[in-house]
């Protein structure tokens, strides 16, 4: 089997992790998680590409162009996860395995964070777990890739 390339998305305000709202998110900064993905692809024999964007309209361009050049993708979508028909719309006509990643339980939120437009076209979501939320994404995400690659 080809090495897998996994593309990860950091959605709004994810740049801030490490000082916005500790109690809720943590102190691990995004770059210590990007650097924890990378390492653990690595080691996993997959290569990870990391990126983070405020902007909707980026994040679509960017899941528009992973077309033929990732096997997955892993995004926490942010607030988007709650608004955004573009990204949910993006992600379905490009058909990339897709894990929903949160740090924080969003069904356990407020009622407005309970709902999410990703959830119907991803394979699985993950949520609550804090930084660890994105190692178990990619972990699950890289066992659904093999396993589809053997059962092809």
């Amino acid at each position: 089997m080809d090495q897998l390339s996994v593309l990860i998305i950091h959605g709004p305000n994810l740049n801030l992790l490490g000082r916005r709202e500790p109690e809720i998110y943590g102190s691990t900064t995004l770059d210590e998680i990007d650097a924890c993905l990378k390492e653990r692809g690595r080691l996993a024999g997959s290569r990870v590409v990391c990126m983070q964007s405020n902007h909707e309209g980026l994040i679509v361009d960017v899941i528009q162009a992973a077309v033929g050049e990732h096997d997955g993708l892993a995004i926490n979508p942010g607030a988007y996860t709650h608004t955004s028909v573009a990204i949910r719309d993006a992600i379905s006509a490009c058909a990339i395995p897709t894990v929903e990643i949160h740090m924080s339980n969003i069904h356990g939120r407020e009622s407005f964070r309970q709902h999410s437009y990703i959830a119907p076209v991803a394979i699985g979501q993950i949520s609550g777990f804090g930084a660890r939320s994105y190692l178990l994404g990619l972990d699950a995400l890289l066992a659904h890739l093999r396993q589809s690659a053997l059962t092809d």
